[in-house]
């Protein structure tokens, strides 16, 4: 123990020895010198792949330090490949079964690989009247690989190879231009496109185009263009006096320039009778002249065809004062209208108008129906309505007048003119209402009367006395002067006062009315203005009265 101790007194260095060195630029390992108190370092605390990786190790510079370029940001998928998809074009076939006409159907798709989360989504295009609901078949999703749980990678895809997914056999026919950059630039040989077979179905049911056997000379839109509304108007008459009650109808033929067309109506009189189907013929063109070999065959069974026919009716055709024979019909054309006129002189001067005047069958006017004396009931205007229409309606109004005049009110103060002992002393207000001209009488209350005050009468139209029933004249503003007598219905009334808004509107409209209205109005309401107080006057009362009951 005493040796031991020592030895490690004279000890002077105690750190790690140094184990590599450089020589010659090449790292070296080397065994240090052991000293006293120091224990040897043994080789077997260093593996043989350590030693040889010391061994080989070989400095990037010489002399110097190394510049380390600094680290790139770390940049997650979902924003490397944000908005990045991969879109490949394919189609599947769908069985068809119990169908005699097809076995199969060719149904186009879309599928798309989003880069972002590695998941795909099945698109089918809408094609116009297939009867087939179209549109996403598969939404976006992992889609399942095999039965061990692996998923679709964007390097198992390719042109011309089937995808199966979910029992469904897809076919990838092409891709577009961004999805083959991508691919062959992660070094991926892309397969060569393939076409897409066609749907036997849909070629079925390609018509084919037309083919004209001789092609026509005549410009059908020019015709459309220029003749476009622009029609021949004849006044013909309807000639089958030959047959069992027969007579001459009047009719009008209508030639509509844009097409050629033909078109017969007839013309009814007021209460003839007659169903009220004005067209004798309808709209359409008609033949002149057909193939011989077509003429016996009968048309009510097989109508006539455009092909058979050889020559169709033109404006030279109908010529005014003769007779035509239109679908074995006679029709004397006897006059047109200013419009066929012009055009005749304009592009057929050759052709001569030759209008001949119609002896037209008069009947007898029969009198009109005579509406019945008024019976007291109700309006005169309500009245009226029972005798003009079986479902009377209600009698028209001026509403303009109704909207101008609204809540527009003349009144009056009136006392009763009777011999009557009992009716001395009773005080009215006559309301005339401007919207309706109809008047309405409110009795004052008088103290120890006996009489119950109130409405007198209800809003109507008062006649004048002396007019007929039939001919009515009511009352009006021009009729009530102060100190005249009005009579309602057999009472007699003295018109004693009115307030200052019956003189301020009489005057707005003074050229409407007699000077003697005004000037007894301006008079009462003068004499109240200078020397009596309107809380005290009677007549006052009456129309503060009547502007609270309203």
């Amino acid at each position: 123990m005493w040796c031991i101790l020592q030895l490690y007194s004279y000890k002077s260095a105690h750190h790690r020895p140094q184990t590599l060195s450089y020589k010659n630029g090449y790292a070296l390992p080397h065994r240090p010198k052991v000293g006293i108190g120091q224990a040897p370092l043994l080789s077997s605390e260093l593996t043989q792949s350590e030693i040889n990786q010391l061994s080989n190790q070989t400095p990037a510079l010489t002399y110097g330090t190394t510049h380390y370029s600094p680290a790139l940001d770390f940049i997650p998928a979902h924003v490397a490949y944000d908005k990045k998809v991969l879109r490949f074009y394919g189609y599947f076939q769908q069985e068809v079964l119990h169908s005699p006409q097809e076995g199969y159907r060719v149904r186009s798709v879309v599928l798309y690989y989003y880069l972002e989360d590695d998941s795909m989504c099945i698109m089918e295009p809408v094609v116009e009247n297939s009867g087939i609901p179209q549109g996403k078949l598969i939404k976006r999703q992992r889609l399942p690989k095999n039965d061990r749980g692996d998923h679709y990678h964007w390097k198992d895809l390719n042109v011309g190879m089937d995808l199966v997914v979910y029992g469904t056999v897809y076919r990838v026919t092409h891709c577009d231009s961004y999805t083959q950059d991508f691919m062959e630039s992660e070094g991926l040989v892309l397969n060569d496109p393939e076409p897409t077979p066609v749907d036997p179905y849909i070629q079925r049911r390609t018509q084919a185009g037309r083919s004209y056997i001789t092609p026509s000379v005549f410009d059908r839109l020019k015709q459309f263009l220029t003749m476009d509304h622009k029609v021949l108007r004849f006044f013909a008459l309807w000639d089958h006096t030959d047959s069992l009650y027969g007579e001459a109808r009047p009719v009008t033929i209508q030639y509509y320039l844009v097409d050629d067309s033909v078109e017969i109506r007839e013309v009814h009189e007021p209460n003839s009778g007659r169903d009220p189907f004005p067209v004798l013929l309808r709209r359409q063109r008609l033949p002149k002249n057909i193939k011989p070999a077509c003429k016996p065959f009968p048309s009510c069974v097989l109508e006539v065809s455009p092909q058979e026919v050889l020559q169709y009716y033109s404006p030279k055709d109908f010529q005014v004062g003769e007779t035509l024979q239109l679908m074995g019909r006679r029709f004397l054309l006897y006059d047109c209208d200013e419009f066929t006129k012009t055009y005749y002189q304009k592009n057929h001067p050759d052709l001569e108008l030759k209008p001949k005047p119609v002896v037209k069958k008069t009947t007898e006017l029969h009198d009109r129906h005579k509406v019945p004396p008024y019976n007291g009931f109700g309006s005169l205007e309500d009245s009226l309505q029972n005798c003009l229409s079986l479902i009377p309606e209600p009698p028209k109004k001026d509403l303009m007048k109704m909207l101008e005049n609204d809540h527009k009110v003349l009144r009056y103060a009136a006392r009763m003119d009777s011999q009557n002992p009992q009716d001395e002393g009773r005080r009215f207000i006559f309301s005339y209402f401007l919207s309706s001209d109809m008047i309405s009488i409110f009795e004052k209350s008088t103290r120890n009367s006996g009489i119950i005050s109130g409405q007198f009468l209800e809003k109507t139209r008062i006649p004048k006395p002396g007019c007929t029933v039939d001919k009515p004249e009511f009352y009006g503003p021009a009729d009530f002067a102060i100190g005249d007598t009005v009579e309602v219905f057999r009472h007699r009334f003295v018109l004693t006062d009115a307030d200052h808004y019956v003189l301020k509107y009489l005057e707005s409209i003074s050229d409407q009315l007699p000077s003697r209205t005004l000037n007894s109005l301006r008079q009462r309401l003068g004499v109240a203005d200078q020397g009596v107080d309107p809380h005290t006057d009677p007549q006052s009362e009456d129309i503060e009265r009547a502007e609270a009951s309203s």
